[in-house]
């Protein structure tokens, strides 16, 4: 069940391979223009962009001896939903936290009061 999220936070795990995905964001780019950024060699981000591709967060469109990356959005959809999900969580358990503070805090005014 979780094994194509874990497939994708490894991919993203990694800061150049956030890079990369910023950068196609853009719009599809070659891998010599990718590379550039990092001083990575070909083969360097060659491996990078395997990665990025088997977590399906890129699809690669070979013409001879040419690469070209692009984007695949849908492939965090997933990703995205587990985080949001646990966005919700942790927001309404502090929201709950909160409104018990503000409790204790009026309930200590009160017994000053007397």
């Amino acid at each position: 069940m979780y094994e194509q999220l874990d497939t994708t936070f490894s991919a993203l795990a990694h800061p150049a391979r956030r890079a990369i995905l910023t950068q196609l964001r853009a719009g599809e780019a070659n891998v010599t223009t990718l590379a550039e950024p990092y001083g990575m060699s070909l083969p360097a981000i060659s491996r990078h962009l395997k990665v990025l591709e088997g977590a399906g967060l890129i699809a690669r469109t070979v013409n001879g001896r040419f690469h070209r990356c692009r984007l695949v959005p849908e492939a965090a959809n997933e990703a995205g939903d587990w985080l949001q999900n646990h966005r919700r969580f942790w927001t309404d358990r502090l929201d709950s936290l909160a409104d018990y503070v503000d409790k204790l805090n009026k309930d200590s005014q009160g017994d000053n009061d007397e």
